[in-house]
């Protein structure tokens, strides 16, 4: 299969400038102006190399970005959401979890296998959406047939009386059909149950990820089990709404091309594809040239081709990475981004600092995101028919209290602010029910 590099992708964002992008990410992150700033211009340039000729398009490179600031204060958060707003396939990864190739641990290029895996199931969901209706409505003449069986054949010589009975047996057969249709989407055939026959699951072999350096061994295991066991199926009763359930999944995944997917799914990983590699911090730092630097240097070595633009192997097909945007991120405390290797640097040519949060900036996370805290708090105890109301002093007490522990103790930003809330509405969460 021959991976696709120059098809354009359709991003969604004819419309979508860099302030309509950034006020977008306002809606779920607060502060951070220069990070989103970055995201968005470089988020918008996609869209501008597509409309650019084949042979420029190839040309135009990603400006990476490398975020530097503590944890949490929305490095992660402006990542993903700017993936989601582009539907571009999108993975985060610990820098320190792989090691160089040659030692034990995953190798690099496991991220752009992971990220073509994520990348196919979003077009495949995309495409069992689209064939939803045609598929429950196939699946419902199939389960249609399980409860009420055509008539077998009757062997042997045919008289003019059996000529007859067949010829009325088809509309007789179709009104019973029809009724049976009418008690089937009105829920009344609910509690009854078929028989049918479904395919075993395959042997699951996911346990081998653990051991690392494996992933290629653990694809074709999968491929080589899985194979074993495809045609084999067996007999199970289920009621009818979960037999219903199972023939609509079965008849979706006939209508829908899987080659196609596939290949819809790498040209998607290839030119909008997004990378966040969390922790560059922590595979940074050549000062020693034994023990642990020598592998933190050899990672970045190996992430090297990737970041410039190489083939990954995948059991799916090639995978080119030149287009795919990468966006690092490290609190750099202790190393800086000068200490990873000049070639790495250089692949990165954007840099931004994200600022700690304030009192005022926790003061707008519990109350302004689309996905505020306060509002997550307030639905969940309505559903126990509780209103919770939170009045001004009492929020600026909580990022008060927020801005105090994260300077005493361990600064983990605004996740500091789930701490707070949790222990503060422990004993509202707890008797709640029980209260008239």
């Amino acid at each position: 299969m021959k991976p696709l590099t120059t098809e354009p992708v359709a991003l969604n964002l004819n419309s979508l400038t860099p302030p309509q992008i950034v006020e977008e990410l306002n809606r779920y992150v607060i502060g951070q102006k220069d990070a989103k700033r970055m995201v968005a211009i470089a988020l918008r340039n996609r869209w501008r190399r597509q409309q650019l000729s084949p042979d420029l398009r190839d040309e135009v490179m990603p400006k990476n970005i490398i975020m530097i600031g503590p944890t949490g204060v929305g490095k992660t958060e402006i990542a993903r959401r700017l993936a989601k707003l582009a539907e571009a396939p999108f993975i985060k990864v610990e820098a320190s979890k792989f090691t160089e190739v040659g030692y034990v641990g995953r190798d690099v290029e496991s991220i752009i296998r992971d990220l073509t895996e994520l990348a196919i199931n979003m077009v495949k969901t995309q495409r069992l959406a689209f064939v939803q209706q045609k598929a429950e409505q196939q699946a419902e003449e199939r389960l249609l047939d399980l409860l009420l069986p055509p008539p077998p054949p009757r062997p042997g010589f045919v008289d003019s009386t059996t000529e007859a009975a067949a010829q009325t047996t088809p509309d007789s057969n179709e009104a019973t059909r029809s009724k049976l249709r009418l008690q089937l989407r009105e829920g009344k055939m609910d509690e009854r149950t078929v028989e049918m026959e479904v395919k075993e699951r395959g042997v699951p072999v996911g346990v081998i990820s653990n051991v690392g350096g494996l992933d290629d061994l653990e694809n074709n295991l999968r491929d080589m089990l899985g194979g074993m066991f495809q045609g084999k199926k067996k007999k199970r009763l289920m009621k009818v709404p979960e037999a219903l359930k199972h023939l609509t999944q079965e008849e979706a995944q006939k209508l829908i091309d899987m080659d196609d997917t596939t290949r819809e799914a790498i040209n998607k990983v290839e030119q909008t594809g997004i990378v966040f590699l969390d922790e560059i911090d922590k595979i940074a730092g050549r000062e020693r040239t034994s023990g642990p630097d020598v592998s933190r240097e050899g990672v970045q070595r190996d992430l090297l081709p990737i970041v410039e633009g190489c083939t990954v192997n995948t059991k799916h097909g090639p995978v080119l990475t030149d287009h795919i945007l990468f966006i690092a991120a490290g609190a750099f405390h202790v190393a800086k981004p000068s200490d990873l290797i000049p070639e790495l640097q250089g692949r990165f040519p954007i840099r931004v600092e994200l600022s700690p949060l304030s009192k005022e900036d926790f003061v707008r996370i519990l109350t302004e995101p689309k996905g505020a805290l306060v509002r997550q708090y307030q639905a969940l105890m309505a559903t126990e028919g509780l209103a919770i109301e939170f009045a001004q002093d009492g929020l600026e007490e909580i990022a008060e209290i927020a801005v105090q522990v994260n300077e005493r103790t361990e600064n983990i930003g605004a996740r500091r602010l789930f701490t707070i809330m949790e222990r503060l509405l422990e004993e509202i969460s707890f008797e709640g029910p029980r209260w008239p």
